[in-house]
């Protein structure tokens, strides 16, 4: 049923005795999601799914396959490690696992440059993850699928529990990569972003081998094609920022950036949707009411099937996977040039870095090394209220390699392209979080299309003292009490208490580094 490839599932080591499903149509594996009691339909036609208990990534059930082909290559110090034994027993599990049931394969491409592209199949037990990888990934011309042979295989059983006594796991759930087999394990979890970010932590260890820069950012591209790239963790902005209705969208989530130029990993968005705006976010609001769109645990009105996006009950983490068109000036394929600015995002807890601030190359460099941010409620399990947090290169949790790989590589392209680097809290002022009021989007939008317009390189900045950053003293749309943090918070010595509490945390994080940096990069630090 469907479109199968000659490359045949019993090259995996399955034997289906049932219904294997080829490559569906959306419409397809909506109708079978339906059927089989997987989702609701809305009254506008999205796929509404509940993925509990995991509504968020498990980043503590994630492993790397510890073999000959990579053992010397992998940052062992943040990546759990399963023995090829331990893999072997869970995967032969899965594969008769999958054997007995109804499956649903699609096979699918990462990277829209095709010089860099990587084919990817998934075997899946449910129609509607399906969907969502459908919708995420980039969608082969049928005519190439008869012949598509996979690089990196996903064995997806969700309903599949890895049992920790016999297996040795942390839980019940196993997110694994194999990068000799070039499978990769998913057990114990609904939630479809570990589908996404398995990919992507595969191509996180096999393109800077080739000197392509991964990067854990959106992107877009203005009408005169300067495209800017978005850095942040999840819940930072990456997604909201980078669906400019002024700029043409390349990608909002994970691209590379090769030597032609930037390029999207996928074909879709994964867009936050809890207390989402029609007037702030309309793009994305829009992509809610599209058929075929998937929203993991957002809450419906029974009687009417309308969306409740106010609501948490589920979770804070709700979530719309549309495909990319979906948005109307997405750029297609998704390619862009050399970046001409580059956002660091930062969601900061503490409510004391600047709103917007122009880095210095070596500033650029220990930002992105530190990766500060907060961790917001649900999108990691246990996450209920903003967390104050380093994620080096703002990804630790997708980095195979060594953080000072990805480093070295930002910094060539960097100095060769000449592109500007911006740090911009989209976190608190006025005070930490509790105090003070998450930054207005109407100001960081303003304050971003000012840098990218060349309006920010006019306007004289002042130091701030403690970390630092470079903070412009006027910028179009914004008040100019707001860009300096310390003027939003009414007790200033609360301020510079709090300032120099972070200070000594991004000093503490960041000694690990000391010894692969230059003098000028450690530096580039906070002052106290």
């Amino acid at each position: 049923m469907g479109i199968p490839s000659r490359y045949g599932l019993e090259q995996h080591g399955l034997k289906p005795l049932q219904t294997v499903h080829w490559n569906l149509a959306p419409a397809q594996l909506v109708e079978q999601a339906i059927r089989r009691g997987e989702g609701k339909l809305t009254q506008d036609g999205p796929l509404v799914v509940v993925t509990q208990p995991h509504t968020g990534r498990s980043p503590n059930d994630k492993y790397i396959v510890r073999e000959a082909s990579s053992a010397d290559e992998i940052w062992w110090a943040k990546n759990a490690e399963l023995s090829e034994e331990q893999f072997d027993r869970l995967q032969q599990r899965a594969l008769q696992y999958l054997s007995e049931r109804e499956l649903f394969v699609r096979d699918l491409y990462a990277c829209a440059d095709p010089a860099n592209r990587l084919r990817v199949r998934l075997i899946d037990e449910m129609a509607w993850s399906n969907l969502f990888a459908n919708n995420l990934f980039i969608r082969p011309p049928v005519e190439e699928l008869p012949d598509f042979h996979p690089d990196f295989t996903i064995l997806h059983a969700p309903e599949l529990k890895a049992n920790p006594a016999t297996d040795q796991t942390r839980s019940e759930t196993v997110i694994a990569i194999h990068f000799a087999k070039k499978v990769i394990l998913i057990v114990g979890t609904r939630y479809a972003g570990e589908i996404k970010k398995s990919i992507f932590t595969i191509l996180n260890y096999l393109l800077p081998k080739q000197g392509v820069f991964s990067m854990h950012c959106s992107a877009n591209v203005g009408a005169r094609g300067d495209t800017a790239l978005f850095f942040g963790l999840s819940g930072t902005g990456k997604t909201t920022l980078s669906a400019d209705p002024q700029r043409g969208l390349i990608g909002d989530d994970e691209h590379g950036w090769g030597d032609t130029g930037v390029f999207n990993f996928e074909g879709g968005c994964y867009a936050k949707v809890i207390k989402l705006s029609p007037a702030a976010e309309p793009e994305i609001y829009a992509t809610t009411k599209r058929f075929s769109t998937v929203l993991e645990n957002v809450v419906i009105d029974p009687a009417t099937r309308s969306l409740l996006l106010d609501l948490d009950t589920i979770t804070e983490n709700t979530r719309a996977a549309y495909p990319i068109d979906y948005i109307a000036n997405a750029v297609i394929p998704g390619v862009g040039k050399h970046p001409k600015n580059v956002m660091f995002l930062t969601a900061d807890a503490f409510g004391v870095l600047p709103p917007i601030s122009k880095l210095t190359p070596e500033q650029a460099m220990y930002h992105f090394l530190s990766g500060y941010t907060a961790k917001l409620a649900g999108t990691e399990r246990g996450v209920t209220e903003p967390q104050a947090t380093f994620s080096t290169c703002f990804g630790a949790p997708f980095l195979p390699l060594h953080p000072t790989i990805y480093a070295q590589l930002l910094g060539e392209k960097l100095a060769q392209h000449k592109a500007q680097v911006w740090l911009v809290n989209t976190g608190w002022s006025g005070g930490p979080y509790g105090v003070g009021q998450r930054m207005k989007i109407a100001y960081t939008r303003a304050m971003v299309h000012a840098a990218l317009n060349g309006e920010l390189n006019e306007v004289p900045t002042e130091l701030d003292p403690i970390f630092g950053l470079p903070m412009p003293i006027a910028c179009s749309g914004v008040p100019d009490e707001v860009l300096n943090p310390r003027n939003t918070w009414a007790d200033k010595a609360a301020y510079d208490r709090k300032a120099c509490e972070l200070a000594t945390l991004f000093t503490k994080n960041f000694e690990p580094f000391k010894a692969q940096v230059t003098r000028e990069v450690i530096a580039a630090g906070p002052r106290s």
